[in-house]
């Protein structure tokens, strides 16, 4: 697998020499200033081209941006409103300057509103680092009582209510006003975030819009944007939903093998792919990820290796993000998986045999205490995960050579 890097531009605290130290071999980064909906136009594209390639210096960094996380679809085209047919025109003229600056590989997701959602995003662990948690009594604390969504305590059971109220009742206003910034932070390095009217207003924008029909609008977006991908040779991952189950009345459509395989069957064209994340999906304990690698390989462009432990076996649960080798999800399975299916499109002359992955957030541990990088992306938590993940090819290599 090719081995990459998430970089979220000049500003990122993890700096490209950081990374290049980490001997990662490409970088995963997007035009995080660019509005949601807007074209990705070309000059914008080189000038983040140039910027990963080259230090400040004007010496060589050896990198390259190879893969695109991620190129967001907008709110109006999830709910297929307002401008998001001039939208998604805009998807495709980023679509073909991409092709164009020679970046073939674009992650994407479908979530409403919150892209992805944690109650800490520095849950102190055993060893005194600290993790992203997403805890399922303060996640009903915040829709209850901070947030005041209509009808919210009709989604969580009567004993999930119960035990929210009294952790409300518990919690300092200063906790209260952090829980509220944590859930509503928006997307690491994009420019949206939400105060809490004007997430109540983009929660409004899904009335009527159920799992079926916000499906058809992927389904839709997908037989726009799929077929012109295949032609500029761009290959489409879509990233599961982050957690994999439905919050703030909102569908959650990508987060089971049955999601994944009604997408691709519905827009059957190469180009339609995967963002394959251990992390997301092994918050459902129904997942069997090494499984849904075998059964989805031949579409898996891009691969996000992380890791969490559930607090219950069931869903929704509460959960934490876990060391790489530590959590509940069997990476040393999953990573062979993946190199099975790296080997049979090298026999089969595919010239997207190698996989990039990435090793997706990690735990700030020793100076990533004080740096004050991006939630989950520290640059020795994840150096330390990537460190672990390649002792597993190593390894898995060593078993394959001698066999």
């Amino acid at each position: 697998m090719r081995q990459t890097w998430r970089w979220f531009g000049p500003e990122d605290k993890v700096t490209l020499a950081d990374a290049r130290q980490a001997g990662v071999e490409a970088i995963v980064t997007a035009l995080h200033h660019v509005p949601t909906g807007a074209i990705w136009h070309a000059e914008e594209i080189e000038k983040r081209q140039k910027e990963v390639s080259f230090h400040p210096d004007g010496s060589l960094a050896h990198l390259r941006w190879e893969v695109v996380e991620s190129l967001p679809v907008s709110e109006a085209i999830k709910t297929q409103s307002g401008d998001w047919r001039a939208h998604l025109v805009h998807y495709r003229r980023s679509l073909e300057n991409l092709a164009r600056a020679g970046i073939h590989v674009v992650c994407y997701n479908f979530m409403p509103v919150l892209d992805w959602t944690r109650t800490d995003l520095a849950w102190r662990v055993g060893h005194g680092g600290t993790a992203m948690r997403f805890d399922l009594i303060d996640f009903a604390a915040f829709d209850i009582h901070i947030l005041k969504r209509e009808g919210a305590a009709e989604d969580f059971d009567d004993n999930i209510v119960s035990a929210t109220q009294r952790r409300f009742d518990g919690m300092s206003d200063e906790r209260k006003t952090k829980l509220a910034s944590n859930v509503t932070a928006g997307l690491p390095g994009a420019v949206e975030s939400w105060s809490l009217e004007g997430l109540a207003v983009q929660l409004a924008n899904y009335d009527g819009i159920g799992p079926e029909r916000l499906r058809r609008h992927l389904i839709d977006f997908l037989s726009e944007v799929a077929p012109l991908a295949e032609k500029l040779g761009i290959r489409l991952c879509c990233h599961p939903d982050d957690p994999p189950f439905p919050l703030l009345g909102l569908p959650r459509i990508m987060s089971t093998e049955a999601d994944y395989k009604g997408m691709l069957d519905a827009v059957d064209v190469p180009a339609n792919g995967v963002t394959f994340c251990t992390g997301s999906l092994g918050v459902r304990p129904d997942n069997d990820l090494p499984a849904m690698v075998r059964k989805l390989a031949d579409r898996i462009h891009f691969v996000h290796l992380r890791n969490v432990r559930r607090d219950t076996e069931e869903t929704p649960c509460s959960f934490f993000e876990d060391e790489h080798l530590g959590g509940q999800a069997d990476m040393v399975a999953v990573v062979a998986a993946l190199r099975e299916e790296e080997k049979r499109r090298r026999n089969a002359g595919r010239a997207d045999a190698e996989i990039p992955m990435r090793p997706d957030h990690g735990q700030d541990i020793l100076d990533d205490l004080t740096r004050g990088a991006q939630p989950g992306y520290p640059a020795i938590g994840r150096l330390k995960g990537l460190a672990e993940l390649r002792g597993v090819m190593a390894a898995l290599e060593y078993r394959d050579m001698n066999a």
